[in-house]
């Protein structure tokens, strides 16, 4: 029902500005422009599920590989203590760990066309012992909230754009956006533990979250002491050499139990293409109702609102031009990065604005995006708590982004 009120609200509130942007100022462009935006968004929404096509196709058929090769297991033995505490109704043997497992280190790695179809895969996984299959399990919400919260280690893309838009040293970006993306993921476990009633002080818990401290403060430790360049070129050798052993892993695995191949591969496809087309209609909607909300002004007042509020209260205004991208993350991770690309070429990309913008970029995921993906691609309308808590581990890394910013580049 989440997804229906949001829906809802991005038009009624669109409409509603967009009437007082009539009426009080003379804007006679602004319905047009709404319109348009319907459109525009309608073919944007089609245009990214039919290049999810392909992705989908292949890596579904790749983990089709890995699951017939016993990848499921491997997985299931070394991380199946902390899962079950996390998932406790999936028991300790269920299928969708390996999947799970695998979206957690793709979105890691920032491998975004392996994250997908994993995490696809694994909602259809948990989906299939799910007793109510129009409402969402605790185990498939605390998968979205974990997933949206987007724990980053290596966050090449933004790298990428800062370095084409002129910045000295792309990759200062790189321990802020990995310091705020661990504070969001934090939160949003701990945000579902406490509707779920899951006990985080638990031994087994605490020493899983301990090594995952003590890995993250090495990775830190490690990159800090490379300069700009090298931290660059040894994190995408490292995420595109780790993705492609994957592959070659499931593929061994899957000739040692004597299993086709091609075959395996060609059954993981077929569901891969059904799942892409299934996701168009509701992607559309999602992104429709963004690009309306968008067009008719409402997120430009919005900022406006949070720069008053915030001068108001004497907290320094500095990083509100950043906002927008902050506002938009949450919704569209291809308008976030377009807001992100504009406070750039607007303010400069070694410009505080612009360092706050690309550590927001890089602290979370875009949760509406892939409540809408995730949850329709499995057919769940009652997302329950998930966009609460999805929201909680957005609105921390958001805040930690900010504070890292100042901390690192004030």
């Amino acid at each position: 029902m989440a997804l229906n009120y949001i829906w809802i609200f991005f038009f009624l509130a669109a409409f509603v500005i967009g009437l007082i942007r009539l009426l009080f100022f003379g804007d006679a462009e602004v319905f047009p422009n709404m319109v348009n935006e319907t459109f525009s968004m309608a073919k944007t929404g089609f245009e990214i599920s039919l290049g999810l096509t392909g992705v989908l196709t292949l890596w579904m058929g790749i983990m089709k590989i890995g699951e017939k090769g016993g990848i499921v297991n491997v997985f299931s033995r070394v991380i199946g203590p902390f899962f079950n505490k996390l998932f406790p109704e999936l028991g300790k043997s269920h299928p969708a760990y390996g999947s799970i497992m695998m979206n957690i280190a793709a979105n890691m790695l920032n491998l975004d066309n392996a994250a997908t179809p994993t995490g696809l895969q694994a909602m259809k996984e948990m989906q299939a012992t799910n007793p109510d299959k129009k409402t969402a399990s605790n185990a498939q919400i605390m998968f979205l909230v974990l997933n949206t919260s987007g724990l980053t280690l290596l966050p090449i893309s933004i790298m990428v754009y800062r370095a084409q838009l002129g910045a000295v040293n792309p990759s200062d970006i790189f321990i802020p956006i990995l310091l705020a993306t661990y504070f969001s993921t934090l939160a949003g476990l701990i945000s579902v533990a406490i509707y779920q009633k899951i006990n985080l002080l638990d031994k087994v818990v605490l020493s899983y979250l301990g090594v995952l401290t003590a890995v993250i403060a090495a990775i830190i430790w490690y990159f800090s002491a490379l300069d700009k360049d090298e931290i660059t070129r040894v994190s995408n050798l490292a995420s595109n050499f780790i993705l492609f052993s994957v592959i070659i892993v499931f593929i061994l695995m899957a000739l040692r139990k004597r299993v086709n191949v091609y075959e395996a591969f060609i059954d993981g496809a077929k569901d891969g293409f059904k799942t892409a087309v299934k996701i168009i209609p509701y992607l559309v909607a999602i992104l429709v109702a963004i690009g309306v909300f968008r067009a008719s002004g409402a997120m430009e007042w919005l900022i406006a609102g949070f720069s008053w509020g915030f001068e108001q209260l004497g907290i320094n205004t500095d990083f509100t031009p950043a906002l927008p991208t902050a506002l938009m993350k949450p919704l569209s991770g291809s308008g976030a990065r377009g807001m992100m690309v504009d406070a750039m070429t607007t303010y400069g990309a070694d410009s505080f604005v612009g360092r706050v913008a690309s550590t927001v970029q890089g602290a979370t995921d875009t949760t509406f995006y892939i409540l809408a993906v995730y949850f329709g691609s499995v057919g769940i309308k009652n997302t329950r708590y998930a966009v609460v808590c999805g929201l909680i581990a957005d609105f921390t890394g958001i805040i930690a982004s900010i504070l890292m910013a100042y901390l690192f580049f004030y």
